[in-house]
């Protein structure tokens, strides 16, 4: 098979590191990140290092903030009244949660904590760094139609797209 090119399901060992050096994430011990390629699954900068890359190829990528998570927005970090998380008991510095914006689900960390408000950051935990990635392709193949028409690979226990399907079929309604 050719190298990497959008509609590729491609597998890849990697290890991510900070500007400073130290690990953030890797895939040692959990198996290879295996993904649809050219649909936005993974960072832009990742994308545009892994085109045309063969089984085998090993490299390594430094990929600046405006092709990995974008650079910090201080207008991501709002306050929110304490009464927004009733349900949620102690709200400590640190925590996170899941908020609805006009952008869709997003991760939102916990900075502050008053008795009447809340300061959360919207921000990815990694926006305004500098990233560097070894990585190591490891498996490639062309993906099915189901695949390219639902927008990530199937797999036969949950089909990487977060729910288990009684069925074993995927049910098409996931947008990734």
């Amino acid at each position: 098979m050719a190298g990497v090119t959008k509609n590729t399901v491609v597998s890849i060992e990697y290890t991510l590191r900070n500007s400073s050096g130290q690990v953030i994430d890797a895939s040692e011990g959990r198996g290879p990140l295996t993904y649809l390629h050219g649909v936005g699954m993974l960072i832009p900068g990742m994308e545009t290092a892994l085109e045309s890359r063969v089984v085998g190829d090993d490299f390594e990528v430094v990929i600046p903030p405006e092709q990995a998570y974008g650079q910090r927005d201080p207008a991501m970090v709002q306050p929110v009244p304490v009464s927004a998380f009733k349900d949620a008991g102690e709200i400590k510095t640190g925590m996170q949660f899941y908020a609805q914006t006009p952008g869709g689900r997003r991760v939102v960390t916990v900075v502050d904590v008053s008795d009447t408000e809340v300061t959360v950051d919207a921000n990815h935990e990694l926006a305004g760094q500098t990233l560097q990635f070894a990585v190591k392709v490891v498996g490639l193949r062309d993906a099915t139609k189901e695949e390219i028409e639902h927008g990530h690979i199937h797999d036969a226990q949950d089909h990487n797209c977060g729910e288990r399907h009684a069925n074993g079929q995927c049910c098409g309604k996931h947008s990734h």
